[in-house]
């Protein structure tokens, strides 16, 4: 049996780094608005753990992206598919990532992606050159290491 998952990454501004990932994978932007005003109204939370992002209320700790194509659940609008979630951490990221993302846009467009991707908040650490190929290594806005081939 495969198991369901989703990639979860702390950060200290979830919202900025959701935004960041949305444009840079051309995913979707969840938006949990309508649930939250349903949970709210049921007394089920309090608004202290929302904030307003772009005219919507939002978790106050929490922002996702989705694959546009994947399935998602139309109250909540949390995908069902390829994921990644964004959470709130007190502290900044500290030392190497464990864990990176690699993007393929293809050895034709990684020269445009880059530029895409600083232009959107990223910053390039270094190009790599070596036998096996070539690409850059670069960080998010919150420096998490990620790589273009």
């Amino acid at each position: 049996m495969t198991v369901h998952w989703k990639l979860v990454i702390d950060a200290t501004d979830p919202h900025r780094q959701a935004a960041f990932w949305a444009a840079a994978l051309d995913y979707t932007l969840e938006d949990h608005s309508t649930l939250i005003s349903g949970l709210l109204k049921a007394g089920a939370i309090t608004p202290d753990l929302l904030t307003e992002v772009d005219g919507r209320q939002a978790w106050l700790s929490l922002a996702a992206v989705r694959h546009p194509d994947d399935p998602h659940d139309p109250v909540s609008d949390t995908g069902l598919g390829r994921r990644v979630l964004f959470q709130r951490v007190p502290e900044p990221k500290q030392g190497k990532n464990r864990l990176h993302l690699d993007l393929h846009p293809g050895p034709d467009a990684r020269a445009a992606t880059v530029t895409r991707l600083e232009a959107l908040g990223a910053t390039t650490l270094r190009e790599v050159a070596e036998p096996g190929g070539s690409w850059t290594v670069m960080q998010d806005p919150e420096g998490n290491e990620f790589c273009v081939h």
